[in-house]
This record gives C-alpha cells, sequence and structure tokens, in this order.
C-alpha cells in the first residue's frame, strides 16, 4: 500500500497486537485472473516463522480457495477511523481527511484439508473468540456434526513474509492541531472517532 515514513508503523509487538484487535478482515488474492477477496476472521500464531503466520478457514463452496494454495495472498486488517473536519484545524489553507489505521499482511497460502488440522483451526478459532464472553461456548470435535462440519470448509494458513501498517493518525500536523483533532473526536462519541482520537493521543505520547 501507499505509505508515507510519516504514517508508516514498523514495531513488530505493535502490529501483532493490531492484527489480534481487529482480526475480522479481507483475504484477497487472484481468481481466474482477476481480484477475489473473502471477508473472515484470523488468528495469529505468532510461533509460526519470523513474522508469524495466520490462520482460518473458508466454506468450501467458496471458489476462493480453489486458486489459493501456494498461491500470494494479502490480508487487510483495518482499525478505527474516522473523517478529520478541517474546521477542527483553526487553521487556513487546510483540507478534510480521513485518519485510520490498517495492517496489510503478505504471504503465501497453504491450504489445510485434513480433518484433524481442520478441527484444531475451528476449536482455536471458537477458543479464542469465545475467552471474553460470560460463559465461554465450547466446540466439541468428537462429535457426528464435527465429522459433517470439516468436510464443507478448507482451512489456510499464511506464513507471513511482510507486513506493512498505515496508522494515519494526523503526524503531519503540528502537535496542537492534533490535540484539537483528537478532542473533536471524543466529543463525537462514536466508536469509530473514539478509537482514532486514542490512537493518536498515545502516538502523540510517544506509545503504541
Amino acid at each position: 500500500m501507499y505509505l508515507p515514513p510519516a504514517f508508516a508503523e514498523t514495531d513488530p509487538s505493535t502490529l501483532s497486537a493490531f492484527v489480534r484487535r481487529h482480526s475480522f478482515g479481507l483475504l484477497v488474492s487472484q481468481l481466474g485472473g482477476e481480484p477475489f477477496a473473502t471477508h473472515l476472521p484470523f488468528l495469529l500464531d505468532s510461533a509460526a516463522g519470523p513474522h508469524g503466520t495466520l490462520v482460518g478457514h473458508v466454506a468450501r463452496a467458496n471458489p476462493h480457495w480453489q486458486y489459493l494454495d501456494g498461491q500470494p495472498a494479502l490480508a487487510v486488517l483495518s482499525g478505527p477511523h474516522a473523517y478529520v473536519s478541517p474546521s477542527w484545524y483553526a487553521a487556513e489553507n487546510v483540507v478534510p481527511t480521513w485518519n485510520y489505521t490498517a495492517v496489510h499482511a503478505y504471504g503465501r497460502v497453504t491450504l489445510v484439508h485434513d480433518p484433524e488440522p481442520l478441527l484444531e483451526i475451528v476449536r482455536d478459532t471458537v477458543a479464542y473468540y469465545e475467552a471474553g464472553m460470560p460463559t465461554p461456548w465450547a466446540f466439541d470435535g468428537g462429535t457426528q456434526f464435527a465429522a459433517r462440519l470439516v468436510t464443507q470448509i478448507v482451512g489456510f494458513r499464511i506464513a507471513i513474509e511482510r507486513l506493512e501498517g498505515k496508522f494515519k493518525l494526523s503526524q503531519n500536523h503540528p502537535l496542537e492541531r492534533r490535540e484539537r483533532v483528537a478532542a473533536a473526536l471524543l466529543a463525537r462519541g462514536d466508536e469509530n472517532a473514539v478509537g482514532v482520537a486514542d490512537m493518536m493521543r498515545r502516538a502523540m505520547r510517544g506509545g503504541a
């Protein structure tokens, strides 16, 4: 992606934490010579490879997987984003913009068809997303239902070759102007605006 130096986030721990927090994204590759994207959740296996490995599954009915094995792919993970009004700058000769955060992960895909590794992917996915529930639901991989389930999905692993982080948080503006933008976003109060304001303030403090 287009990545001006002012907006580049390169700290591995910050990027990994972002991928875990904003794990629902886009898997993008070529299908029949055209771009094709699937919306899905990703798990990050940090211990697998120098940059980690993304793990997930798609429906077998989805044609995407038929063109994935061994091919390069892009996973796009998006975080908070918000419109920035020039009225917040209290300055002349300024224009509107959009602050946002995103991480792109590039790598080659290995498909998973065998039942046991597929069940492991499903178990890990359920356990990760149920962890924050008041009464976590557990997936029982030993049932006939589970045996049928794995015939209807295809798993994948993407060994990450490159991670790119773009945190566009008004870093190209003076500190006082950035503080005004963060305050205006907090005042708006919606989830995305508050999320961007929080990341802006952490960046201004020098934190991740």
